[in-house]
This record gives structure tokens, sequence and C-alpha cells, in this order.
């Protein structure tokens, strides 16, 4: 690599920026779900099975309207409609041979020496391949599925395993890529027990398996495989490539760097079969080229550089896809995470540009500028491109070319130029991302669902931005899949069914994408939400129909802007006044609390008998400390977002005084029997706060004179000590006037 792209890679330098960038705070939610609430009302579903774990591997199959499950021991067959109903589950337990071997070999023979399923390929109409780490000797299998949608089967098919090396992992901790190709499987895993031989591995189909070269740090340093896509380049099936999606050590990195990971996106030709006498049985059209994604900086870029996962978006043309990609960071500094965007024709022509290139140990990279030998080493045999009809016909110096340059000298930039979504300083990581393409009035709309590594998922959709071919992602919704806040490891999305389904070590979830109702009962607040799967149609915040002729749907995900679109609505009815006792010289708390968490909170006051409203500077918890006379009035609380404000509540607030206010709690007490327990003298004043009016601490309590003899009789209160009352510390304001 040249001086540029060495200086990319620096560490020192991003992190120079960085310490600016991690000063900022993260993106917040427009609303935050617990897993309580997707529970109770937005039906969330879950799945597990007793004493069984690592549901990694998930299968989406629309037309039989199942969800395949791979996880420890078992292959699950699930609802599309609801996982928890109508389940069916295989047990594929390792031999008891195996399981043995695994435990004299050193390994854990409750947690490592199981089989656990890495890999769920769809094979034919009828069955499924699945492969597993068989308790460290890997296996695959077929597992009969049926055609009816009705009557679901799931059962392995007797006498059809297949040995699973160089199909699935070893080591339970380590992850496989695969994809099924016309039933060739093209897989990216650790291939030796020891999990150092690395290997992009074609197997199953009539054709010779194919292997990238071993032990050779140029094509494969010890990477961690993420994604594999099939993907057509032309109408002639001869052009068609693989490509495998991965994190690596850099091999071209300066060794002041030390061990430099990046992300990498390589291709190989479906068509290839190897050499004919040099890379006989090895691929000889492997490429690959660095995948980037930072953010510039004045002092520096800010990589993201930790490939997590990639989701491939076809739309229309199956040829031209969009490739979602999330990246974290390597910085002990810096936590981040990023979502970049980009484009197949972009990935293509990396793969045209010139070869990375290094004479000696000595030597930097550098473009390589020499004669490229014909056909051009990447290219696939076919008449589109050339007269070759097989690798095996391509000329020596072709291959040995091919051997040496397997890295191409430029890099693979995103859409824009930088991340579309970033979070830094947000206290987690992202892991597994889906997407979904949704027509809304204005225009059709990507929204992202992401996974973390706490067990949440974040919806985040693409709004165009400004007039670049660039967009900026806006996050909407963050949901608590898991109770237990597990990592997500694997997502699949149906848009037909309008479902995600969601993976953990410990469980398996369902939500809908998303929840109308719950955006608000507004024309107003349904705009503001912008989410392109809403639209308010007069009367309610309802799932948007592109096709449907009924009333008018008003949606702007675009702007998120109501002021025009809802401006013929009815006007909202008057807050209803509510009325809230207080203690003079004590405190209150004025709670407000929006619906969105982008909003921001404005206050104003208006005094008793007065016309004249002033603004009070607040947050959600307005503290009124020390009060008097003066602060009694009408506080009203409005929501601002977007440049929209409405109005939330208003309380009323009377300051009484103490000796008041211990008249009121003494008729109380005398109208009511005492409630079993110490109590404090004010508690029974509070009854008469309205509910959700405030929460407040009185004054200290004034002497009392001793009783009387004639009132002896009465029943003694019990001493209790005084209530603190509340600081500034968990109040977002003051008003002290």
């Amino acid at each position: 690599m040249g001086q540029t792209e060495a200086a990319a890679m620096i560490p020192g330098l991003a992190l120079l920026w960085a310490v600016g960038l991690g000063g900022a705070a993260p993106s917040l939610p427009r609303l935050r779900l617990s897993f309580q609430e997707l529970q109770a009302r937005h039906s969330l579903r879950t799945f597990r099975l007793e004493r069984t774990c690592c549901y990694e591997a998930l299968l989406l199959d629309e037309e039989r309207g199942r969800l395949f499950v791979g996880a420890e021991n078992h292959v699950a067959s699930l609802s599309l409609d609801n996982i928890s109903k109508r389940a069916k589950k295989l047990a594929w337990p390792a031999p008891v041979e195996w399981r043995e071997e695994c435990n004299w070999a050193g390994k854990d023979i409750g947690t490592e020496c199981m089989n656990f399923v890495k890999s769920l390929q769809a094979y034919n109409h009828t069955h499924l391949l699945a492969c597993g780490t068989g308790a460290f000797h890997p296996t695959c299998a077929f597992v009969e599925v049926g055609q009816r949608q009705e009557e679901p089967v799931l059962r392995l098919e007797p006498g059809r395993l297949e040995d699973g090396k160089g199909k699935s992992p070893y080591d339970p901790r380590h992850r496989a890529a695969s994809v099924l190709v016309g039933q060739e499987l093209y897989s990216g895993v650790a291939a030796d027990l020891m999990g150092r031989d690395f290997t992009i591995f074609r197997s199953l189909g009539q054709r010779p398996s194919l292997r990238t070269e071993p032990h050779d740090s140029r094509w494969l340093n010890e990477p961690k495989f993420v994604k594999v896509f099939w993907v057509p380049e032309s109408e002639n099936p001869d052009d068609d490539k693989i490509y495998f999606f991965f994190r690596e050590l850099a091999v071209e990195a300066a060794p002041v760097l030390g061990r430099l990971t990046v992300a990498r996106v390589g291709q190989i030709c479906r068509n290839d079969v190897g050499g004919q006498r040099s890379l006989v049985n090895k691929w000889t059209t492997f490429l690959k080229a660095r995948l980037v994604c930072s953010v510039p900086g004045a002092e520096g870029d800010t990589h993201f550089d930790q490939l997590q996962d990639v989701f491939l978006m076809s739309y229309r043309d199956h040829r031209t896809p969009l490739l979602y990609a999330i990246f974290s960071t390597t910085s002990g500094i810096l936590q981040g995470s990023a979502v970049c965007v980009y484009s197949m024709s972009d990935v293509r022509r990396a793969f045209l540009g010139p070869f990375a290139h290094k004479e000696g140990p000595t030597h930097q990279w550098v473009s390589y500028q020499g004669r490229v030998p014909y056909p051009r080493p990447g290219m696939c045999p076919s008449k589109t491109f050339g007269t070759f009809s097989s690798t095996k016909d391509f000329p020596d110096d072709v291959i040995q070319f091919a051997r040496n340059h397997p890295l191409m000298y430029n890099s693979v930039l995103p859409v824009g130029g930088r991340p579309l979504f970033l979070q830094v300083g947000a206290g987690y990581t992202f892991t597994q991302i889906v997407a979904d393409r949704v027509a809304a009035a204005d225009g059709h709309y990507d929204v992202l669902f992401i996974g973390t590594d706490v067990g949440t998922v974040l919806k985040v959709i693409s709004v165009p931005k400004g007039s670049r071919p660039s967009s900026e992602g806006l996050l909407l919704e963050e949901l608590h899949v898991f109770e237990d806040s597990a990592p997500v490891t694997s997502m699949q999305i149906s848009s037909k069914r309008h479902q995600l389904y969601a993976a953990s070590r410990g469980a398996v979830a369902q939500v809908p994408l998303h929840r109308c109702a719950m955006l608000g009962r507004a024309c107003a607040e349904c705009c503001l939400a912008r989410d392109p799967y809403c639209a308010w149609d007069g009367a309610a915040c309802t799932r948007f129909q592109p096709s449907a002729k009924r009333r008018i749907r008003r949606q702007d995900v675009r702007n998120g802007d109501p002021s025009a679109l809802c401006s013929g609505d009815a006007s909202r009815p008057p807050l209803p006044e509510e009325k809230v006792l207080a203690v003079e010289g004590g405190s209150a708390i004025l709670e407000c609390e929006p619906r969105s968490l982008q909003a921001r909170v404005e206050w104003t006051f208006q005094r008793a008998g007065e016309a004249a409203r002033t603004q009070v500077p607040g947050e959600r918890a307005l503290l009124l400390r020390g009060l008097r006379r003066g602060h009694a009035g009408v506080y009203e609380c409005a929501a601002v977002e977007q440049g929209f404000s409405r109005p939330l509540r208003r309380l009323a607030l009377h300051v009484l005084s103490a000796a008041r206010a211990e008249g009121l709690a003494r008729a109380e007490e005398a109208a009511a029997p005492p409630p079993p327990g110490p109590r404090l003298w004010y508690r029974d004043f509070l009854q008469l706060v309205q509910p959700g009016g405030l929460r407040m601490c009185p004054p200290p309590a004034p002497p009392r004179a001793p009783a009387a003899p004639a009132r002896a009789r009465r029943r003694p209160r019990r001493a209790e000590p005084r209530a603190q009352r509340p600081d500034g510390a968990d109040a977002a304001a003051l008003a002290d006037f």
C-alpha cells in the first residue's frame, strides 16, 4: 500500500480525532420499549428448548411458513406467524464415542463436546442441509422438512451423513459463513482441529472440491468469516461470482503497527475449476479488497475495521444490490459502532483496479505498474469477456500472477464517503443487521434492524440527505427483545409477514416490524414518528398501504413536518387542569414525560389573576424549592420536536401555609382510622394530591405543644424521622423565582 493507505491505518492518527468523537452523545431512539412492554402489549413472542443453548443458525422459509433454527444438539421448526406455537424439534446429538474422544482431548464434555448446529441451508424442495460441530467432529446431515405447510415434517434422513470438514467449524466458539448455490456449498471456515487452517471451500455437487492456498498469509491471514453471497453479474451464468465478507490481519500494514485488523470482501468465480499445472484444486479467480468504513477528521480518519455482519439488499435488479455492513472499533479508548452502505458497482470496480504489489520484505506495498497477463486474473472464463471456456485453459503466467497477487490496491469506499449511522459511547456494540425496503407516500425507504450485544434491536431508517447521493440514518426505536440482555447472534426478516426474528444464546424472539398504534393519538405525533410503515388515516395512526383506496393517508418520512399535513385536523380539546397542592417553604417536582425521547420539554408559567405567561427553564422534571405564595399558578408543559410544539400537561399549583396543611392533615386523620404501621405526619395530606400530579417534601414540622390532659385518651403518634427533602441531584432543572 502507498503512504496514504498506510497512514490511514495508523490507530494513533485516528484516535487523535476519535477522542473528540467519543465526547459526542450517542443518538437517542424516539421510542424505547422494555422486554416487559413488548411482551405485554406488542406481540413479542419467544421460543426456547429445555437444557439447550446457542440458537445461532436461522433459516427463513416463506413458502412453508416456517423458521428453522439450529441450536445445541437440536434443529427446530417454528411457525413464522407465532414461533411459540406448533413448534417441532429434532434431537441431533453427537455420538457418544465422539463426545468421549472430545473429552479425552481436553475439552469440556458439558459445554464443548456437543453438536452445535452452525449452518442451515435450503438444499431442495424437501430437504435442508444442516451442519454442526459434532463434538469437534464436524458433520452435516440432510433434514427432511416436507413440502406441505399444513403438516410440517422434521426428521433426519437416515444414512445420509456428510463429512463436515470445510463446511462447519470444529470449535463451537468459531463462526462459519456459507451459502448453497445449485447444490454446491461455498464455505468460509477453519478446516482443522487447531483452528489455524482457514479456507474458502467449495464442496458437494458434481464438480471437484476447491479451496484457497493453505497457510499463505497473502491469501488469508487469520480471517474471521462473516457472510457469503451469490451475486449474478450478467445474463450469462458463467459470469456469476461468490462474494465472501470477512475480517483479517492486514498483510499490507507496516510492521510497526503490529497486528492490525481490516475488513475484506473477497470474490471467486462460480465456474472456477482450478488450474491445470499450478493451483490444482485451488481457486484461480480469488481476489480480495479492503472495505473501508471511516469518519473523516482533521487529525486523521477514525476507522471502524471490526466487520460484524453484512446484509445484501436486492431490489428489482439482483445484479446491483446494496450491501449494508456493520462495524465496530478495536480501540481501547473509543467504543463505537457504525453502519456503512456499499454499492455492488463499487465492489466490482475495486476488483478491476490495480493490484497491490510488494517486491521484498523491506519494500512497501505499491500499485502494480507492470504488465498484467491476459485474461486478467479474477475474470471468469466465459464468452462475455473472452474465449476461454475453463480455468484449466488459463496460461501459466495468469495462474502464477493470480497466486502471487490476490490483494487489490484500491479499497471499497462506502456510499456518501462516510457511515450512514454511527453510535459512539452508547454502551453496546452492533452484532447483526437485516433490512427491509418499504414503500411510503413520498418514496421508498430502507429500514434497518440492528442487533446489539446487550439484547436490543435498533430500528433505523435511511433518509436521503441534501441533493447529494447520500443518506443519513435516523434511530426510531430501541427494542429490548431478550430479557437476559444476551447478545443477538442471528437475525432474519419476513417482509411478507412484517415480522423480525432474532436469536441469542438462550432463546429465539419474534417481534413485529411496526407498532403504529403506539406512535400517538394525533396526526402530528404519527407524522413526527417518520415511520414509513405507518400513516395517519384521519382517525388513528395505522399501517400504511400504498395501494389502498381509502381516506387520505398523511405521512412525511423525509422531513417529519406535521405543520402542513396536520393543519386541517380538528383542534385538540383543551388540556384538563390538574390540581396540585404544595406546602409553603417546601419543595415540589412537576413531571412531564413526552412519549418521544427525542422531544424537548418547554415549561410556561401563569400566575393566578394574570394573563401573561412566562417561560420557565426546565426539562422533564421541574423542581421548585423554597415554595412561596408567588409560585402558585398554572404550569403548562409542551413537547417540542422538529420545531413542532404540542401541549402535554396543565398543572394548577396551590401553595398552602404550613398551618393550613397541618389542619387538613388533622381533619383527614380524624375522619378516618389510621392504617396499621408507622406513618409520616404528612402522608394523609399527600392523599389529597391528584394522581400523577407531583412528588414533594414538606417543610420541617413545627414543634408541637404538650397535649392537654383532657385529650390524653387520643392514640399517640409514633415518632418518625423527618423525610429528607430532594436536592437537585435527580431534577432536570431548578426554578427559584
